[in-house]
């Protein structure tokens, strides 16, 4: 009978609880901050705003102690151990550095920049000044991807495919081009990463493009290639589709459920017909975003200042990646 690993996931609530800062309080700050309260005993200290009223309205909502109406001096707050950066992907940079500069470990929602100069100079940064940095790519830290790392560990990847399709309406702050608008930063990080992670970084990128309503981009189509392997992937925010992702062998394909990216099941087929399911409880970011911060946890207090299982190292290549990709698209930086 064909049996699965288990999930070698340590319970969040058993990390040490470190003082968080939450730098922007848009919704993916909403949702982290949500997780955490949930799912951990980690601490939410101090939010920061461009504006107090904004940061007072999130820190009562949350239970913060602090409430800045600036960046400078949320960061500046002695008591916060690590600064979460959830402002927009184009500030990134800027706010990752602003928190690095003031001793502050980070947590920078991915894509951790918006180019690979920028991802290496606050890997850079980071590293000068010797706190812990790392981008919130919360799906690598979910059980399910444990459960496939090491289904995957002792095999040779011949195939992804992954899609991840949604449709906004015409009025959302993804289709701004002043907010680093279309699908590249926001839903092209999850397609692009799960092939990476999967097969490795690509030696061939072949993209198209067609736009959007504005003339910002609204979808991608993707090839990525090296030696071994080849992956078909595929990003909108005019349209809807599966969300589903593919990962074979010549022994096994594995079919994530979609969404490929949040916690749910999967089912491992192998080439004689035998079968096998993962389920855990399916959830949004709300039931998933906490795993990356306990890992954070435990690392920054064993003196780490990277994670395993999204080193920067990864990071910068996905970018890297990207850049390649708005090239032939014609995308331009925000």
């Amino acid at each position: 009978m064909l049996t699965l690993p288990t999930a070698r996931t340590l319970d969040p609530r058993e990390a040490p609880s470190l003082r968080w800062g939450i730098l922007g309080t848009g919704w993916i700050a909403e949702k982290f901050t949500s997780a955490l309260r949930q799912h951990t005993t980690q601490r939410i200290h101090a939010v920061g705003s461009r504006t107090k009223d904004s940061a007072d309205r999130f820190a009562a909502a949350v239970g913060a102690s602090a409430a800045y109406g600036s960046y400078e001096a949320l960061v500046a707050d002695p008591e916060v151990d690590v600064v979460y950066v959830a402002t927009p992907h184009n500030y990134h940079y800027a706010h990752a550095l602003l928190a690095i500069e003031a001793g502050n470990h980070v947590l920078i929602e991915k894509p951790i920049a918006v180019s690979e100069a920028q991802a290496r100079g606050i890997a850079a940064a980071a590293g000068e000044a010797g706190v812990f940095c790392a981008e919130a790519l919360w799906t690598l830290f979910l059980p399910k991807y444990d459960v496939l790392r090491q289904l995957l560990a002792d095999v040779e990847v011949q195939t992804v495919l992954a899609d991840m399709g949604e449709y906004f309406t015409p009025d959302h702050r993804i289709f701004d081009p002043a907010l680093a608008g279309g699908p590249i930063f926001d839903m092209c990080t999850y397609p692009l990463s799960f092939a990476m992670w999967a097969m490795g970084s690509p030696a061939h990128i072949t993209a198209a493009g067609t736009p959007a309503h504005n003339g910002v981009n609204g979808q991608l189509a993707m090839q990525l290639g090296n030696a071994n392997a080849v992956a078909a992937l595929h990003a909108s925010i005019i349209n809807e589709t599966p969300t589903t992702g593919v990962i074979a062998s010549a022994d096994q394909s594995i079919v994530i459920d979609g969404p490929f990216y949040q916690p749910g099941g999967f089912t491992l087929t192998t080439r004689s017909g035998e079968r096998a399911r993962y389920d855990e409880p399916t959830s949004a970011h709300e039931g998933g975003l906490h795993f990356q911060a306990a890992d954070l946890a435990r690392r920054v207090v064993a003196g780490e200042t990277e994670s395993a299982i999204r080193p920067l190292a990864d990071s910068v290549r996905l970018l890297r990646v990207m850049d390649e990709i708005r090239r032939q698209v014609g995308i331009p930086l925000p």
